[in-house]
């Protein structure tokens, strides 16, 4: 296989195993996918939703079939002439005792374990206590409680021998630790936690063990041991270690080198220690696996990465670009008027009292999350840096204080995800984020010349990245590049839970903009800008994934189409808002409620009715769901950690109030429907450019249809394939449709997909070549229409989408004959088509989207062209082209 044309992200556990995606195969082949994207298929914990809590890099999951489901899906898919990429995880595994091995093998043999290397455990760490330990903050209260009422005791477990459990669960005894006595049922007696004695006797245990049970609270300020972000059930792993590359990799070498996968995608690649020196590694191991069984062609890798704004992806790493937040973001913010965001940022400030920018908000985001939820591996920092700093006599007289101050607004103020750098210094790419953090940082700390913290900052830069330090001695080396690590892998989780899982919570002047991959002040996006983006990506990562929905999107893809309508009239939705807001006044915040009407109006399904109950209250027990998790990312009145039952409560029983007030139900659905056609036609536009553009297109299961999911677990739920199966047999036979139910039923969304597909899969080197560049618009409503023209070896395609005019184009999803009310609209507005060349026909690629009302015959499928054979410099009536659809793709070659 070669590298994908087109994509079908698809998410496996227990109740979609390999087999059942198997069985899809046929589905995807004729949609015109190239690559079936499957999410991990390494053993995770049982029962794991996800994947992502890998137990054995070694092993196909179990529960998803094993290896020989895997096997069998590959032969399905190579049947259908698709191919098969898969996620891998090598930054962390499930800190799972009974599932991962390797990480009971480490509780049960502390540092002298086999695979004690494997995890980036600190063995000294400044607590005494914990030396030679892994902090374990499992208990459900603190110790003491616990172990008075039984919560840890000495067990048993049949052909395993003893152990200690906690809270049901069997962690392992260190050999030589326990006296026992001569029976099992003797043995037990001695640890029971029962009386005074005993308790002792079963403390003094715990104490030998290499691990210390300890309050979950006390992970923040005391843990050990990298995690994934905040997750303790998730254990950092040294993949840069050589032996752990190899066991992490080992699997999925044999499956590339058999031929069973085509590519990878590498989850959370920020969070390894040297993300490009692992990229450049993987896929040196990939090809060598691969030539050693006579496969000639490269691996796909895409990396799962967040951008910054002016952030590239460095060009060292040899990967093919990026899973496609970039392009989400980008496609999203062309969808919003960015002349509406003041009006709505107005609005947000009057409802919550909070006059701050968002980089300001942003910033004590940070702070908090630096401050409170960190304090751990920051300390961890500090330690290593003052080890650095007493070894010079010039530098030994700063303070751990005054480094962790330095330190605290560094991080505080660091704009990307992480550095790059390495022990010869800065990337170029790194340099202007790190100056941007320092010099915040200086202004904040040292804001005069002559302060002294000026001077730690200049030598913390330093340390961090800024020298080389490639030449020092070994013991320098060593702390310098621990230092450097320690701070590289901080920022990543640092950036993501400040601004994606707290901030994106907080701020709501318009949630469509608050996603994964956006920035917080970039409101919307102009076209020409757009564009440069789009044609940055295609000189540079040619076939970089191009995504608008994934497994960890804050809301589905056409919720942010229909939400993004609200830009072109504001003032009309904040009317609507004031009488949500003076109907729904209580003990929940005005901007909790004001973020919950957005979402109600955003994911209310297009069917919903008053009359059918059960439909009612399945949606708001969704909303309620994303509620609770909104709230409680926020930070703000509720939390994780310390819940407020009081607050979440009101706030679940307001939700469930809409159904029983008829003013709330009718504002609310009032909303929903206004909205509801203008973001269908804005989610048409984001498909087709997503198809079109140069990049892979990503569809994420089942996103054919209309998306109006929220944020996970109810992005993942089960997806309607039989339905998605005979939607597209009546497509593909040319069955006509009427209008009204092709667009309620997502049909008009499944056929642009399939016929762009389709073409891509017949000219698939003008899609994975072609240039792009704007085409000149003329006429009445020239400002309203994006043309783009993309361009290989003597053949064109031509790609329409509406701008920022979706009210005014409802007639599309609304007439069962929308092409008067297009002549309209679109009067005398014509696309320039370039001066050359002569002769070229417009063959009309989305024929088999349109559908036909009584009074709307069309050509069938697949028939002629439009406007017959092209002349130099020739003006191309807007109005034909979209006399059926928003969006036009045309094929344009000679004859």
């Amino acid at each position: 296989m070669t590298f994908p044309r087109a994509t079908a992200r698809l998410q496996l556990h227990a109740g979609f195993t390999l087999l059942d995606a198997a069985r899809q195969a046929a589905y995807y082949a004729r949609l015109g996918v190239s690559h079936l994207y499957l999410s991990p298929i390494t053993q995770a914990v049982p029962g794991s939703a996800h994947g992502y809590d890998v137990a054995d890099h070694a092993a196909v999951s179990a529960e998803l079939g094993g290896e020989a489901a895997l096997r069998e899906l590959a032969a399905a898919a190579r049947a259908q002439g698709l191919g098969l990429i898969v996620d891998i995880v090598p930054n962390h595994m499930a800190s799972d005792v009974t599932a991962n091995a390797w990480w009971r093998d480490v509780l049960e043999h502390g540092p002298a374990s086999a695979h004690a290397r494997y995890f980036d455990i600190d063995w000294q760490p400044a607590d005494p206590a914990l030396h030679g330990k892994v902090l374990l903050p499992v208990l459900g209260a603190q110790y003491g409680a616990c172990l008075r009422d039984g919560s840890i005791a000495l067990g048993h477990e049949p052909g395993q021998g003893y152990c200690i459990h906690v809270h049901g669960t069997p962690y392992p005894i260190a050999a030589g630790t326990l006296a026992a006595a001569d029976t099992v049922a003797a043995t037990l007696a001695l640890y029971a936690p029962g009386a005074p004695g005993q308790r002792e006797r079963l403390h003094g245990l715990l104490q030998a063990q290499h691990y210390r049970l300890a309050w979950w609270r006390t992970a923040p300020d005391q843990i050990n041991w990298r995690r994934f972000f905040e997750v303790t059930g998730l254990v950092g792993v040294r993949v840069e270690q050589p032996e752990v590359f190899d066991a992490v990799h080992a699997l999925v070498l044999r499956l590339y080198a058999e031929g069973l996968i085509d590519g990878v995608r590498v989850d959370h690649i920020d969070g390894l220690a040297d993300p490009g020196g692992y990229a450049r590694r993987l896929r040196q191991a990939l090809v060598q696996a691969g030539r050693a069984q006579g496969r000639p062609h490269e691996p796909y890798i895409v990396v799962e990465k967040i951008l910054a704004e002016d952030e590239s992806l460095p060009a060292n790493w040899g990967v093919e670009g990026t899973t496609g937040y970039d392009f989400m973001d980008q496609v999203g913010a062309l969808l919003h008027d960015p002349g509406a965001a003041e009006i709505l940022r107005d609005y947000w400030r009057r409802i919550s009292g909070d006059g701050r920018s968002p980089a300001e908000q942003l910033l004590a985001a940070r702070q908090r999350m630096v401050e409170r939820h960190f304090p751990a591996e920051r300390a961890a920092l500090v330690r290593c840096l003052l080890r650095i700093v007493r070894l010079q006599d010039t530098t030994r007289d700063w303070s751990a204080v005054q480094i962790d101050r330095a330190l605290s607004a560094v991080l505080a103020h660091f704009p990307v995800y992480r550095s790059y750098a390495g022990d010869t210094g800065r990337q170029a790419g790194d340099r202007a984020p790190c100056a941007h953090a320092w010099t915040q940082a200086r202004r904040a700390l040292a804001p005069r010349e002559q302060d002294p913290m000026a001077e730690l900052l200049a030598l913390l830069d330093a340390l961090l990245g800024g020298s080389a330090f490639a030449d020092t001695g070994p013991a320098e080396y060593a702390l310098r590049a621990e230092a450097l690590r320690r701070f590289q892998q901080l920022t990543p989780p640092l950036a993501a839970k400040a601004l994606e899982d707290t901030l994106f919570y907080r701020l709501g002047p318009l949630i469509s903009r608050n996603e994964v991959g956006s920035p917080p002040d970039r409101p919307g996006l102009p076209p020409q800008a757009f564009v440069a983006l789009a044609q940055a990506r295609a000189r540079a990562l040619p076939h970089a994934m191009l995504a608008t929905a994934t497994h960890d999107h804050k809301r589905g893809e056409d919720v942010r189409a229909r939400l993004a309508v609200i830009t072109e009239d504001p003032q009309a939705w904040l009317r609507a808002a004031d009488q949500w807001l003076a109907a729904t006044e209580g003990p929940v915040a005005a901007t909790d409620r004001y973020m919950l009407l957005q979402t109600l109006v955003g994911a209310w399904p297009l069917a919903l009715r008053q009359d059918d109950p059960a439909a009612v209250q399945a949606y708001l027990a969704r909303v309620a769901a994303w509620q609770q998790k909104a709230m409680r990312e926020a930070k703000l009145h509720t939390d994780w950690h310390t819940p407020d039952p009081a607050y979440e409560q009101a706030g679940q029983a307001l939700v469930h109030a809409v159904a029983g007030q008829p003013a709330l139900w009718s504002l609310v659905a009032g909303q929903a429907q206004a909205l509801a056609l203008p973001g269908l036609v804005n989610g048409l536009a984001q498909a087709l450019l997503r198809c079109t553009l140069p990049g892979v297109p990503d569809l994420y299961q089942g996103r054919e249809f209309w998306d109006f999911s929220l944020v996970d677990p109810d992005n993942r739920t089960e997806v309607d394939y039989r339905a998605r199966a005979r939607m597209l047999a009546a497509i593909q036979a040319g069955e006509p449709a009427a209008v009204q139910a092709a667009w309620a039923s997502g049909r008009v969304k499944q056929a642009v997909i399939h016929a762009c597909l389709a073409l891509r899969a017949r000219r698939p080197a003008l899609f994975a070549r072609g240039d792009l560049q704007v085409l000149p618009v003329r006429g009445a409503q020239a400002p309203r229409l994006l043309a783009l023209l993309r361009s290989h070896a003597g053949e064109h395609l031509l790609i329409l989408v509406p701008h920022l005019c979706a009210r005014e184009l409802a007639f599309y999803a609304r007439d069962e004959a929308p092409g008067q009310a297009a002549a309209r609209f679109w009067g005398d507005t014509a696309v320039q088509w370039p001066q050359a060349p002569d002769g070229c026909l417009v063959h009309d690629a989305l024929q088999c989207a349109h559908v036909r009302g009584p009074a709307d015959a069309g050509p069938a499928a697949g028939t002629g062209h439009a406007g017959g054979a092209l002349r130099a410099g020739q003006a191309l009536p807007v109005a034909a082209l979209l006399a059926r659809l928003p969006v036009a793709l045309c094929h344009v070659a000679r004859g």
